[in-house]
């Protein structure tokens, strides 16, 4: 349960709205039991009046108790409904809000041990299960806890022992049944939330190989395993659903047991002289009334278990320490271009032991063009990622102007860099909504450029910037995800661009339109392309070859063809292929 405190704290700034959606809720439940009780004693206090009390039996202002309490509470159950859901999504809001400020800064370093399937998991499903706490569980259990105190004191003038009776064994099962289903629903409810995440995890990653697996006749294989994760997750859910009719059919014997107790005792309670037999009725028809308030709490702490499993997920993540810290304020001065300085850079990802990068060194000028190439692992795009501070360097430093870049603060960094990397990010939005997460304050004409330049002038043709995008950009090729990359990276008009691979996936004609353009508005920027490609390194100011984390040859492209060096090799190889 302590894994709940975190959350609960940031409650507080909804906490007038669930306060207020609790009273209505405990006013609902009030006026409910006054309908079925005043119901109730009305209709046996009409049947012993019979035809002789006609004229001398009040029946308005019972009939008027009756409909007064229906008004009520369906007005009441309204605005319960109304208020309790509002703060409720308030509070989720808040939530995903709040995981998410602590999401951003871990990424990418501190995320690196979690797979994306069981990130989209903890921040949705884990998100949503900590909305039953409110809902299922805290409300009704306060609701009813107040209406066991007012309902026995209520019934305490008209008889002390019966009330006394009717209330502890309310409070009883209040207490009771809340702690044995919870016991029997610990199992179920984490399996539940696991098999609900291994669910999610394993039909993303299908979904996202699906080609993959159809070209290579592997997608039966993940069809099975799919299927049987979803038949255990079919199978917890089922023992839980169990558990919750077995929760009520409990509930419904204990009232039946308490209502025949009830009317046991007020049988030989009218044996006393003077009592009215009505008010036996009215005993009868409120304890079934007030035990429909126990009927949420029984059943809500099958829940509780799944919600301290998904609180805890979240508190794993929530709690890691950001790898990178950024300063609050950058002492970097707002001089034109980028001129970097890359010292003894070593680097290994977290949980290996093998350096990525040992003992690199780079130099670039404001405004010189690199390009870095070698073979697949040599730490090229590891490179990338250091200059982004995705990463910090495990020794070494890197400088941009002189200075340090841990002392760059983020936002400074951010709008001083523009990167094309080799997985390009595109949300389920507009065009004209991924494009700005480039520049925000740009115009449309200014977009239908960038669209015109990079030649994705087609993306425009049926709803123009409001053509829609899909997840992940799934109506697009593989060279239009990289040509709408590029185009961001012209919104953004950074001093430093750091390119990884940026003509993957073109034909040879886009291929060079796409260089020339680059080569075009960078002119006066600092360029560091990532490239396996011959084209446009006779346009670099250097090349420089990496292998095993280092930097072996540089030099331009005429002097590397010249030096019969690792250089000269890739050019050979890849001509002949």
């Amino acid at each position: 349960m302590s894994a709940l405190l975190p959350f609960l704290r940031l409650w507080r700034r909804h906490g007038l709205r669930l306060f207020l959606g609790l009273i209505l809720a405990i006013v609902t439940l009030l006026a409910s039991i006054s309908l079925l009780t005043l119901s109730g004693w009305f209709l046996a206090a009409s049947a012993l009046a019979g035809t002789a009390g006609l004229y001398s039996f009040n029946y308005m202002l019972p009939a008027a108790g009756v409909r007064g309490a229906a008004i009520i509470r369906t007005a009441a159950r309204y605005f319960e409904r109304l208020v309790s859901h509002d703060g409720t999504f308030r509070v989720l809001q808040h939530l995903r809000v709040f995981t998410f400020s602590k999401l951003f800064p871990l990424s990418p370093a501190g995320l690196s041990q979690f797979r994306q399937g069981d990130l989209l998991n903890r921040f949705v499903a884990d998100v949503d299960n900590l909305d039953h706490l409110y809902l299922r569980v805290l409300s009704p259990l306060a609701g009813a806890l107040l209406v066991i105190i007012v309902v026995t004191l209520g019934l305490s003038y008209l008889s002390l022992p019966l009330a006394m009776i009717t209330g502890g064994i309310m409070l009883l099962s209040l207490l009771l049944l809340p702690i044995i289903f919870y016991r029997l629903g610990i199992s179920s409810g984490q399996q539940v939330t696991t098999l609900n995440a291994t669910y999610r995890l394993q039909l993303t990653r299908w979904l996202s190989s699906m080609a993959e697996l159809k070209i290579y006749q592997h997608d039966k294989h993940w069809q099975q395993q799919l299927s049987l994760t979803g038949q255990q997750l079919a199978k917890a859910r089922q023992q839980q659903q169990s558990l919750t009719a077995a929760s009520q059919s409990a509930l419904t014997i204990i009232t039946g047991a308490t209502v025949c107790l009830i009317l046991w005792l007020g049988s030989l309670w009218l044996t006393s002289p003077g009592q009215d037999p009505t008010f036996v009725a009215l005993f009868a028809f409120c304890v079934l009334a007030a035990f429909e308030a126990l009927g949420p709490v029984a059943a809500s702490f099958l829940h509780i278990s799944r919600v301290v499993l998904s609180a805890r997920r979240l508190t794993e993540l929530l709690d890691k320490d950001p790898q990178v810290i950024f300063p609050s304020q950058s002492t970097a001065a707002q001089t034109t271009g980028i001129a970097l300085r890359v010292t003894n850079l070593s680097f290994a990802y977290p949980g290996q032991h093998r350096p990525v990068l040992d003992g690199l060194n780079l130099q670039a000028c404001r405004g010189e063009k690199i390009a870095l190439l070698g073979f697949t692992g040599c730490g090229k795009s590891t490179l990338l990622q250091l200059l982004t501070r995705a990463y910090d360097p495990s020794h070494g430093e890197i400088c941009f102007n002189q200075l340090p870049l841990r002392d760059w603060d983020e936002t400074s960094l951010r709008q001083r860099t523009s990167v094309v990397t080799q997985r390009v990010a595109l949300f389920n939005q507009t065009l004209r909504d991924n494009l700005n997460l480039a520049a925000a304050n740009s115009s449309d004409s200014e977009l239908v450029d960038v669209l015109q330049l990079t030649g994705l002038e087609t993306l425009l043709d049926n709803e123009g910037l409001n053509t829609w995008m899909g997840e992940g950009g799934r109506t697009l090729s593989g060279g239009e995800l990289r040509r709408l990359a590029i185009a961001r990276a012209l919104l953004h008009q950074g001093d430093l661009w750091l390119l990884d691979e940026p003509t993957e996936g073109l034909d040879a004609n886009t291929e060079q339109q796409i260089l020339e353009l680059l080569w075009r508005v960078t002119r006066d920027k600092t360029v560091i392309m990532v490239t396996h490609r011959l084209s446009g390194l006779d346009k670099m100011d250097r090349i420089c070859v990496m292998e095993n984390g280092k930097i072996i040859e540089q030099g331009s492209h005429s002097q590397l063809l010249h030096l019969d060096g690792r250089y000269r090799q890739f050019c050979q190889r890849l001509t002949r292929e």
